[in-house]
């Protein structure tokens, strides 16, 4: 006699529209896609992913299915030039793309974590340039920003509040300016930056993301960084700085994380893993 999960399997194989309409047998389709689409991708030999933790896939599949109804949020960290911006950026213009294809309103709003930097413009102003005020002020640790500020706007958001974000300036005047930037309530929030995954707002998020890069690849980026950023002299004791006070605050983040990446992936290998989820909502809602 046919048992019920193996009745479960052949309906999902059949993937008829009145199987999925059921909240259940989507999120069990769901997951079964997921699971096919993580380990596909976990067997290339230039994967995106380090690791992959597998409750992350269950836990996406339960708001994919709407079995969760509310918004989700994704949080990404990483050392510094490892590249978890870009990573966010590509995530954020994929999904956008599909969004205004689709005609889907208030698909993803970002939450920068740099924006969050205290304002210290009267320092920068005496220390008579940026260089001079990075020699004698750290802003490489989580307490340079102010983390309880974004994690109250994150959690407003996933409650259905618009916010006003601050926004910071970062070519050198260390200006923040608050409550400059509407933010509305959207299907996914999304927020990179080095210190996303520290204790103070960690648990903001749904998904946790950490960007993984070898040494000398992040080291290449920093400088050239550096050098468009004028810090000049300042830019190896910046450095320094930054790998001493990474080790003690951003790389045991990594042990939080849902998901390590790889910071060196091809950025298009980004897109194509995104786009195959997509193809996935537009199978079940479109």
């Amino acid at each position: 006699m046919q048992n019920t999960l193996t009745k479960n399997f052949n309906d999902l194989n059949n993937n008829s529209k009145n199987y999925l309409h059921s909240d259940k047998n989507r999120f069990l389709y769901i997951e079964k896609e997921l699971n096919q689409i993580f380990a596909n991708e976990l067997k290339n030999s230039n994967s995106i992913f380090c690791k992959v933790k597998p409750s992350v896939i269950q836990k996406m599949a339960l708001f994919l299915s709407n079995n969760i109804t509310r918004s989700c949020s994704i949080g990404i960290a990483g050392e510094t030039a490892s590249g978890k911006s870009t990573i966010a950026l590509d995530i954020i213009n994929t999904i956008q793309n599909f969004a205004d294809e689709y005609c889907i309103e208030n698909a993803i709003t970002r939450i920068n974590t740099d924006d969050y930097y205290y304002d210290r413009s009267d320092m920068v102003k005496k220390a008579g340039s940026f260089a001079e005020f990075a020699k004698h002020y750290d802003l490489d640790v989580p307490e340079a920003l102010e983390l309880e500020l974004m994690k109250k706007h994150i959690k407003s958001l996933l409650f259905g509040k618009e916010v006003y974000l601050p926004e910071y300036d970062m070519s050198g005047t260390a200006i923040r300016r608050d409550n400059v930037k509407l933010a509305m309530p959207s299907k996914i929030i999304i927020s990179e930056g080095l210190f996303t995954l520290t204790d103070k707002v960690v648990d903001a998020f749904d998904f946790k993301i950490y960007v993984d890069v070898s040494h000398n690849v992040q080291k290449e980026r920093f400088y050239r960084r550096a050098q468009e950023r004028d810090l000049g002299d300042s830019a190896d004791e910046v450095y320094e700085n930054a790998s001493n006070k990474a080790k003690t605050h951003i790389h045991p983040t990594a042990s939080k994380a849902d998901i390590i990446l790889s910071g060196e992936a091809d950025r298009s290998a980004y897109r194509k893993f995104i786009n195959q989820i997509l193809v996935l909502v537009k199978e079940i809602y479109f």
